[in-house]
C-alpha cells in the first residue's frame, strides 16, 4: 500500500463510501480510510483527573516549579 500526506474528504451514501476530490492518483491505488471522530474518549472521571491536573500544572509554572526538559530526557536515557 502507498503512503500519501494528503487528507481527502468524502461520506457515506447508501453504505459506500464516497470520495468526492480531484486527486492525480491512478486508478487501483488502495486507501486506508480513517473515521475522524470529533470528540476525545475521556469519561468524566477522566476529564475531571485532566483538568485537575492541568489547574496544578499551571499552578507550579506560575510558582516558578519548572524542570528543565533537557534534565528530564538526560534522567529517563539513565534508566
Amino acid at each position: 500500500m502507498l503512503r500519501f500526506s494528503h487528507d481527502y474528504q468524502g461520506t457515506c451514501s447508501a453504505g459506500r463510501l464516497v470520495v468526492d476530490e480531484p486527486t492525480d492518483l491512478p486508478d487501483g491505488t488502495e486507501l486506508e480510510l480513517l473515521s475522524l471522530d470529533p470528540g476525545d474518549w475521556l469519561d468524566e472521571t477522566d476529564r475531571q483527573a485532566l483538568h485537575t491536573a492541568l489547574l496544578e500544572s499551571s499552578a507550579d509554572v506560575a510558582a516558578g516549579r519548572l524542570i528543565d526538559a533537557a534534565d528530564i530526557l538526560k534522567e529517563l536515557r539513565t534508566r
